[in-house]
């Protein structure tokens, strides 16, 4: 088993940072949000969040690390927070087909949503799983209670703003009187067209009310408040885009297909290709590229960062938290899932997820325990000290 550190990337989001943070830091006001979020990753894995080293008792051979900064919106720090999310979400998978949905704010109300953040995804969640509920329960449809995760995204491959929301749905639900399960065809849930409007029809619902109550900071551009109303009116005649398909795979593949959205970042460090006087050069699709200013790119990636406390990752109908014991055990009772097995899961999940040696062995190969010089065990692990902050 290797037990290499896996090699850094040529270029990291915390090069950029640490060349470019504090020239943008002083030509433009941010939240208190964002700043801490770039602090965050300029000290990620650097002498000033402090570290351990670690000594054969054997060979001698030494070799030190710093520690992560954990912070939600870091590139680094995402790998094993991931892994112990799909470890949990394991325990609660119902034997069944899934299918993936998304659901995207119309472009007019982004100038909304970066004002009102906050008010505005909360909205949006509710608007999803709303509807998904309310047409799983429909009778002309499924008259069953489905099992819902939804997970937010703010962007596109080139960092712009583009809120939506990423959902796994269960082939199927709980009938209404929690006494059989009601499947759905292994290619159709739901009609993507009355999905689209009745999801466009709460989710402004929702926006007028909450405008309605004061509730909604419009400013005076690009929301004017005297036009909202008639924003409101030209949305209701357009289509909003609702995409769903079903993933491939069995039920454990498609939680690891989700748990690719759950923990992303607006850009990881491998889809970076170089920083230059021209900009910072990086991946978007089809094997496409594109350079944008160091300070255009900062730019683009602080308006992703979420306001503090916010959860990005929310679940309904059968997997919200007040039905696992109870409508999710029943589905997986119906669906001849045993208790034991689920119960022998979730002592395996909890185990992987105290040692996180172990996690990163079973993700990556590498071995933390054996030493790189010699192949011995007799690793002893002392702390760092933290590096003194560099005076102003």
């Amino acid at each position: 088993m290797s037990s290499a550190a896996p090699k850094r990337p040529a270029l990291e989001l915390a090069d950029i940072v640490q060349k470019h943070g504090e020239a943008f830091r002083q030509r433009h006001i941010l939240r208190r949000e964002q700043l801490a979020v770039l602090n965050a990753i300029e000290r990620c894995r650097t002498a000033l969040l402090g570290g351990h080293i670690d000594v054969c008792r054997d060979c001698g051979a030494e070799q030190q690390a710093y520690n992560s900064c954990r912070n939600r919106h870091c590139p680094k720090c995402q790998a094993l927070s991931q892994a112990r999310w799909v470890a949990q979400r394991m325990t609660r998978l119902l034997p069944t087909h899934y299918f993936h949905g998304v659901f995207t704010l119309p472009a007019q109300l982004r100038p909304l949503a970066r004002r009102n953040a906050n008010r505005v995804y909360s909205l949006l969640f509710e608007a999803v799983s709303e509807t998904l509920l309310e047409l799983g329960r429909d009778p002309e449809w499924l008259g069953a209670t489905l099992g819902i995760t939804c997970v937010l995204h703010t962007w596109t491959r080139e960092l712009d703003f583009h809120p939506h929301v990423h959902c796994i749905v269960t082939g199927g639900g709980l009938s209404l009187d929690e006494s059989q399960w009601v499947g759905s065809p292994p290619n159709f849930l739901l009609p993507i067209e009355v999905m689209s409007v009745l999801f466009r029809d709460k989710m402004l619902a929702k926006l007028k009310m909450a405008c309605q109550r004061g509730q909604l900071d419009l400013g005076q551009a690009p929301v004017d408040p005297e036009e909202f109303p008639q924003l409101l009116d030209r949305l209701y005649r357009m289509d909003w885009v609702v995409y769903a398909k079903r993933p491939f795979g069995g039920p454990e593949q498609v939680l690891r297909y989700l748990g690719q959205y759950t923990h992303r970042t607006g850009i990881s460090n491998h889809r970076l290709v170089c920083m230059d006087e021209s900009g910072v050069t990086f991946r978007t699709k089809s094997g496409k590229r594109i350079t944008l200013a160091a300070e255009q790119f900062l730019g683009r990636f602080v308006q992703h960062v979420l306001p503090d406390g916010f959860v990005k990752i929310r679940h309904y109908g059968l997997l919200a938290a007040g039905n696992v014991r109870t409508k999710l055990k029943a589905a997986g009772d119906i669906l001849a899932c045993r208790e034991a097995s689920n119960s022998t899961t979730l002592s395996e999940a909890t185990k992987v997820q105290s040692d996180f040696r172990a996690l990163l062995l079973q993700l990556t190969g590498i071995d933390l325990t054996r030493c790189p010089a010699c192949g011995s065990h007799a690793i002893e692990r002392r702390p760092l000290q933290r590096a003194p902050p560099v005076a102003a």
